[in-house]
């Protein structure tokens, strides 16, 4: 596989290594093709030509022990030799390709053309031109010399659309920077443990070189490729790049290779690293993509589909080096089209629209018909009122030189027809919305979220649940050991060193250094006088703060027994919920020290040490006795408590090390501690502030039931003396499954609403019960679930959930890849903070669409009637334009950057069924139609006696612009400024100024506009259709403009509980919420669907389909800054693309099958495949 790559990599390399060939022991083409091998061939292969791993690491001139010297020069030399961890990320798109994709929308190229045919009209005088005899719509004035400025129309048009196509395409252009932006800080903050001169540090991810001794531990996502050279119980899940869900056992002797981009999914290790960047096996495949796309543009077929390919790519390839990186295979041989289906399927599950797509999708399609179809009627009534009244009553022939007067007259009908769809086609909203989701995003950041998937943040505003981690989210993970059980005395703070018999001290000192990961550390206070630093697991941390507290040094011990000598490791998992450690002692037997949550290591103890260090019997009484003075004790006073025992085996026989159960016995307890883990001061108000926002938080946590209804209740989860659960994993498991041990939705259903405290839970029981409330019809509306986690078995969890919260201190990287928002402080409250973000974003776009559909509906019934009546819309093609595109778009930036307020938590979540367009705002938006209707009907048809001035109806063909119409016009957009502010409000508040000034963008927006306003009245002439008005014609605007906010008073004066007749739209009804599984099984079904509706919305699935297309960039992020969004959409966008352009190069076809294949998530090791029962 690795042969294909191109060329001029090699070329390049091979040119240095001819130069540095005598430096190390191995070349670039040798460390790769023994990269490619697997298994017993890798090690056979080490063997033969470098002896073993150590003979590896002198080859790389790299100590196993104590790593590399970590000199500049060295590092230069082996980044000049053997590649840098950096795999070169893709252009982004130049500033005219989006020009050339802004124009593809349809409703601008019907625009155009009938602008160009306008155009080409008016310079070509027919010879008929003064023939009495030909047709002309109702007489008037023509002016010679206005007759010559035809052309102003059709070039007006033309650079409206130019400007308009300006516009987006500087948004989508500033929004792949901010992206880009955002993409570089989540990989400056991915950095790895390395050994660099004897010195354990943690380097970015691109400063890796070849030859680096690098520790890897549970969660880690291996950033280069490496061989093994000394493992604890390793467990890797390769899916990303093979596919295979099943867990791969890494060790020297059977398998020591260990490739990029896979996730480590237990134990630890180190390992010496072989191939970086380009070289490792994640960059060859990213080589072999990029060579095929190269391919592809020659191939000048395929031009459409390769945009959007390389636009999800791109996202893709922002990765600084093979780091974060999800891999696809290329399509195995025997991996035929039949897996393809189930394996798509398996990754629908995040592709479900988010609810507020879901809702504009909806909307769009409906006002998109109805704009259609008034579009249609317009210009049917403007063609038969003109033949029927010169035809047909007037009776006049049909004069071949005539003919070419006709098609302008009904040129001009079909322009006016497209600016009424236009105008009725809110093509702001999409832009309302990223720009919404983009600012929210942005100011996010400073709130400690990091959001990798848009649409998580307006989903987090719906949210009605919230399951949360207790360590490190509610609490400060700082563990410090408060109390202790040594020797039968319980003691409740710290003892003294001397009160402890020294051979229990010893073996208690022995059993906490040795048995806990050597990456875990202690280390001196930063400053004077701080807290001492805790590095590595945070348990381990407080139970070594306890032996420094009892006056002794782990360290010595370590150094005595170091990590190499350990002779078995049973690394802690979920389902031991414990760690132990063998260790050879001196006269060949052997001793293991086990520790973990004391109800399940006391069960397996028979002996406990007394006062004097003497092991004596542990009877079960004995063990409920303890539980009852000791450990419920501890627990209720919020602490965890962690058993520390230990067990002597003989030399010979050697035990059966594989088989735990009988290992893992008759252990002699040496003390049991109780951790304190202190609640974070800012999250008990945080709790207050979701209940009172409707939102339910529970707290899912594999403490012991006691500690976790303690620290629920600092927390302020539960009060006492309401009616609530606290129950335990198991007890859960009896209660929600049926006698054959599946799990029933009606049981969950029993639960559910009552549990607050799920304790000793495993991560099947968290996703169970995530699963549960999602999938629950209990309540009318759809629960939308938010989980926090940070362990690696938190992934299905978090990719269930509709917001995935990752920690992002404490959680490891196959939790973040699984989630939607990193968590960059691992508080509770920052949740509260996307909560009001998302809230917002929801408000936003109700304000903008509350604008938007006025303008609409007033717009589109002044251009029908006034067509219909007096042959002419009163507002003309450039006036609408200007109006629709040019203050759409600055009001939707206007509205769209809205800060959030504290009031937005005093209200319940709106939930998935509620519409968009509630019945205050549809008040509103009929409220305000009917004031603005009112008065430009008036202007229209008594206008000209009220101004005195001439009156501009039924005015001829190139007649010059009327005063009267300017007035029109101008009152027009007054009245639509001013309904901006009113706009600002959607729950009926009276106060529409309230905050305005904290928006600067806001009062920045109606000032700009209102000036341009100006200039287009006053200076616009000819091409606006504008004729300058007198000051006091003005001042009659600006009132008629300023009754608008007293018309809002009105408005907001009528309960809308008495408007019963208003109907909601945009909302879901729950049929369509069956989830896209369903409807996706077949992607391409959708896509004719969609082709069927591109008759009339196309303008709206343009927009929508940006809008996906910029969630779709989010969607980089959506599989973990990866690869794999990028590719899994991309069988069906590329399916869409052909249906627009209607051409398929084969080539391309066939390589985004071969992408589609074996798409497999991080979690699909969490079995994935089988959605529904995650091993």
């Amino acid at each position: 596989m690795g042969d294909m790559t191109n060329s001029d990599f090699y070329s390049k390399n091979q040119r240095n290594e001819a130069n540095h060939a005598g430096e190390f022991g191995c070349t670039l083409e040798e460390l790769r093709s023994l990269m490619e091998l697997r298994g017993t061939e890798a090690v056979v292969k080490i063997k033969e030509t470098y002896g073993d791993t150590e003979g590896l690491c002198r080859h790389l001139k790299t100590s196993p022990i104590e790593g590399l010297p970590g000199t500049a020069a060295d590092l230069d030399k082996r980044k000049l030799i053997f590649g840098k961890n950096f795999i070169p990320p893709k252009k982004p798109k130049t500033f005219i390709q989006l020009v050339w994709e802004a124009l593809q929308d349809v409703t601008l190229i019907i625009l155009e053309i009938a602008a160009i045919i306008s155009l080409g009209l008016s310079f070509y005088h027919p010879p008929g031109e003064g023939n009495e005899a030909c047709a002309t719509a109702s007489g008037g004035a023509e002016d010679e010399g206005e007759a010559e400025a035809g052309w102003i129309e059709g070039a007006a048009i033309l650079l409206s659309v130019i400007c308009v196509v300006l516009v987006t395409a500087f948004n989508d252009w500033s929004k792949e920077k901010q992206f880009r932006g955002l993409q570089s800080r989540i990989e400056q903050e991915q950095k790895f443990t390395v050994v660099r001169d004897a010195q354990v540090i943690q380097i970015p991810v691109a400063e890796l070189v070849v030859g680096d001794i690098a520790q890897i531990k549970y969660g880690d996502l291996l950033p280069a490729d490496g061989v093994l050279i000394q493992g604890n119980d390793l467990k890797i899940d390769e899916s990303s790049l093979t596919g295979e869900s099943d867990q791969v056992r890494k060790s020297v002797e059977k398998d020591p290779m260990l490739l990029s981009g896979t996730h480590v999914m237990e134990g630890s290790g180190r390992m010496v690293v072989t191939a970086v960047g380009v070289n490792s096996q994640t960059g060859i495949i990213f080589t072999l993509l990029g060579a095929g796309e190269e391919e592809e543009k020659k191939d000048k077929k395929g031009k459409m589909q390769d945009g959007n390919m390389e636009n999800n790519q791109n996202k893709a390839k922002q990765q600084d080096g093979a780091a974060a990186m999800e891999m696809q295979p290329l399509k195995s041989a025997e991996g035929g089209e039949g897996d393809d289906k189930d394996k798509r399927k398996a990754n629908m599950h995040k592709k479900e629209k988010s609810v507020l797509q879901g809702k504009l999708t909806k909307l769009a399609v409906q006002i998109g018909k109805a704009g259609l179809v008034m579009s249609a009627i317009t210009v049917i009534i403007l063609v038969l009122y003109f033949t029927i009244e010169n035809f047909v009553i007037s009776k006049k022939p049909w004069l071949p030189e005539c003919t070419p007067i006709y098609v302008q007259y009904f040129v001009k009908f079909f322009i006016i027809g497209v600016t009424v769809l236009v105008v009725a086609v809110p093509e702001g909203l999409p832009l309302a919305v990223t720009i919404s989701l983009a600012y929210s995003v942005k100011k996010m950041m400073k709130d400690n979220n990091l959001v990798r998937h848009l649409d998580a943040c307006e989903t987090m505003g719906n949210a009605t649940a919230i399951c949360s981690d207790k360590t490190g989210t509610l609490t400060t993970n700082r563990m410090t050991v408060v109390q202790a059980y040594i020797g039968d005395v319980h003691y409740k703070e710290i003892p003294d060193p001397d009160s402890i018999g020294a051979k229990t001290l010893d073996l208690l000192v022995h059993a906490l250094a040795i048995n806990s990961a050597y990456t875990t550390n202690v280390l001196p206070p930063e400053k004077e006088g701080g807290l001492p630093r805790q590095v590595g697991n945070k348990t381990e941390c407080g139970l070594l703060g306890f032996v420094l507290d009892l006056k002794q040094n782990y360290q010595t011990v370590r150094e005595q027994m170091p990590e190499e000598k350990l002779y078995k490791v049973y690394t802690f998992n979920s389902v031991r919920k414990s760690m132990s450690t063998v260790t050879k002692m001196p006269d060949d037997s052997f001793r293991m020290y086990s520790k973990g949550a004391s109800e399940i290591v006391l069960k397996k103890c028979s002996k406990i040490l007394n006062a004097t260090g003497e092991s004596r019997v542990f009877r079960p009484r004995d063990r409920d006795e303890m539980v009852k003075k000791v450990i419920e004790p501890m627990a209720c006073d919020g602490l965890r408590t962690i058993c520390v025992a230990y067990r002597d085996f003989p030399s010979s026989p050697e035990p059966d090390w594989e088989n735990e159960n009988d290992i893992l016995s008759d252990l002699t307890c040496i003390c049991v501690v109780g951790i304190e883990d202190p609640v974070r001061p800012e999250v008990p108000e945080a709790i207050r502030k979701c209940q009172r926002a409707g939102i339910t938080v529970r707290m899912v946590t594999g403490d012991n039931i006691n500690t976790a209804r303690a620290i629920a209740i600092k927390c302020g989860i539960i009060h006492p003396g309401e009616d609530f659960l606290c129950i335990e994993g198991k007890e859960f498991n009896r209660r929600i499954r049926n006698e054959k041990g599946e799990i029933e939705q009606e049981r969950i259903d029993k639960i559910w609403p009552k549990l607050r405290v799920l304790a000793r839970s495993s991560p099947t029981d968290k996703h169970t019960l995530v699963k549960g409330i999602i999938d629950s019809t209990q309540v009318e509306q759809r629960q939308v679930v938010a989980v926090t986690g940070d362990g690696t078995n938190d992934g299905p969890a978090l990719k269930k959930a509709d917001v995935g919260f990752a920690m992002g201190i404490a959680g490891t990287d196959v939790a973040k890849e699984a989630s939607d928002i990193i968590l960059t402080d691992d508080n509770f409250s920052s949740i509260v903070k996307a909560v009001m973000w998302g809230r917002n974003v929801y408000d936003s776009i109700s304000k903008f669409l509350q604008f938007q559909l006025t303008v609409n509906v007033v717009a589109v019934i002044v251009a029908f009637t006034g067509a219909c009546i007096t042959q002419d819309s009163p507002l003309k093609a450039v006036q609408m334009l200007w109006v629709n595109l040019i203050m759409d778009t600055f009001a939707s930036l206007a509205l769209a950057t809205e800060p959030p307020t504290e009031s937005l938590l005093l209200r319940k979540p709106y939930g998935r069924n509620k519409p968009l367009i509630s019945r205050t705002m549809m008040k509103n938006i009929l409220g305000h139609a009917v004031y603005q209707l009112t008065l430009i009907f008036t202007l229209l048809f008594v206008g000209e006696k009220m101004f005195e001035i001439d009156s501009g109806r039924n005015a001829p063909l190139h007649s010059p612009p009327s005063e009267h119409y300017t007035i029109i016009f101008n009152t027009f957009v007054m009245m639509q400024l001013f309904n901006e502010i009113n706009a600002r409000k959607i729950h009926g508040e009276r106060n529409v100024f309230d905050g305005i000034f904290r928006n600067p963008i806001f009062c920045t927006i109606v000032l700009g506009t209102f000036a341009v306003q100006i200039v287009i009245v006053q200076f616009g002439g000819k091409p606006f259709s504008c004729s300058p008005l007198e000051l006091d014609q003005w001042m009659w605007c600006v009132f008629i403009g300023l009754g608008e906010l007293v018309w809002g008073q009105i408005i907001a004066t009528i309960p809308t509980s008495r408007l019963k007749f208003l109907k909601e739209a945009g909302g879901l009804t729950l049929k369509e919420e069956v989830h896209e599984e369903e409807m996706n099984e077949d992607v391409e079904e959708i896509d004719h669907a969609e082709r069927e509706l591109r008759r009339g919305q196309i303008l709206w699935f343009r927009g929508l389909n940006r809008i996906q297309t910029q969630i779709e960039v989010v969607n980089t992020f959506k599989s973990g800054t990866s690869f794999q969004g990028a590719l899994r959409r991309q069988s069906s966008v590329t399916s869409q693309n052909q249906d627009v352009t209607n051409i398929s190069s084969p080539s391309h076809v066939s390589l985004s099958n071969a992408l589609s294949s074996p798409t497999s998530t991080p979690a699909a090791a969490a079995g994935h495949p089988r959605r529904e029962g995650i091993p």
